[in-house]
């Protein structure tokens, strides 16, 4: 008797660890440190404004904005603040074009620390357009994608916690051609089938689990049309005069 009332209490004993078991396991399910709550990330991508002389021949230091150039980052600039959105960080290329453009975005985030990459400078990656690669050497062609490669992967990524961020990044023409293919997962040849304004905004989305959505390509309707430059060598001259 004592035996048997034994062996139902070690069933019974088994019986509610078994259960204590069940209800953790379905407590913890998906709260392990790979599936944990992640916000979304969306990244603002600008083009520089418009600079002069407009020659990779030259150093990089007298490529600089013209007073267009700088009046269109202004713009830019006031779009971003018009949006009421708490920024997170400010990145940019650390050509002197887009570290211009970036510092004078930084006048009117004095919150966000500038911080610089080479990994997003302008570089030519491959297309198919036999007459812009025929100048362009296969060393460059491979740093150009390494680069972008690696900054998209480190870039390109949901929030690393449960808040959402706006990242603003300043660079350039191709290199943001280069990421809409990425994000639209078609060949990363075909960028040069896009045309890009000067300060215009490409907005991509990061969500939780890695999918990404393009809200907005080389939108431009904060620069009025008389103050419009864009990707290729057919721009109409224009100067910007103060009444």
């Amino acid at each position: 008797m004592v035996y048997k009332q034994m062996k139902n209490i070690k069933l019974k004993l088994l019986l509610n660890i078994l259960m204590i078991i069940i209800i953790l396991s379905i407590s913890g399910y998906g709260q392990n440190s790979d599936d944990r709550e992640i916000g979304t990330r969306t990244i603002y991508l600008i083009r520089h404004g418009e600079y002069t002389p407009q020659d990779d021949n030259i150093p990089d230091s007298e490529n600089v904005l013209t007073p267009l150039g700088i009046a269109q980052a202004r713009l830019v600039s006031a779009r971003l603040q018009s949006m009421n959105i708490k920024f997170s960080s400010l990145t940019s290329s650390t050509m002197t074009r887009a570290k211009q453009t970036a510092m004078i975005i930084n006048e009117d985030f004095p919150e966000l620390d500038l911080k610089l990459s080479d990994l997003i400078k302008e570089c030519t990656p491959p297309t198919w357009r036999e007459d812009v690669m025929a100048g362009v050497d296969t060393s460059h062609r491979k740093e150009c994608v390494e680069n972008l490669e690696k900054a998209f992967k480190a870039f390109f990524i949901p929030s690393h916690d449960e808040n959402d961020r706006n990242d603003i990044i300043v660079c350039h023409g191709n290199v943001i051609r280069y990421f809409v293919t990425k994000v639209l997962k078609v060949d990363t040849m075909a960028w040069l089938q896009m045309s890009i304004t000067n300060c215009s905004l490409t907005i991509v989305r990061i969500m939780p689990d890695r999918t990404m959505r393009l809200d907005a390509f080389s939108d431009y309707g904060h620069i009025p049309e008389n103050m419009r430059t864009y990707t290729g060598r057919n721009n109409e001259p224009k100067e910007l005069i103060i009444h």
